[in-house]
């Protein structure tokens, strides 16, 4: 690329509006945190049955993946 043709990208990417440097989203971290608060509470009382399940099938073999040719 020439020198020209920068400075031409560089002029087309002037805009009128103000720049946009963000802001802490405190509203969805809150709804976030909220979420995944609700998911452990409705979880961890169902931990030890999955890890029941969890052990059951793999001392009966369940988790193994049979390739057949």
């Amino acid at each position: 690329m020439s020198s020209n043709d920068e400075g031409a990208i560089q002029e087309a990417m002037r805009t009128v509006t103000p720049e946009y440097f963000g802001r802490p989203d405190r509203e969805m971290n809150t709804i976030g945190w909220g979420v995944f608060l609700g998911l452990v509470v409705l979880l961890l009382p169902m931990l030890p049955f999955m890890i029941i399940v969890w052990v059951i099938a793999r001392l009966t073999g369940h988790t193994e993946r049979r390739m057949r040719a």
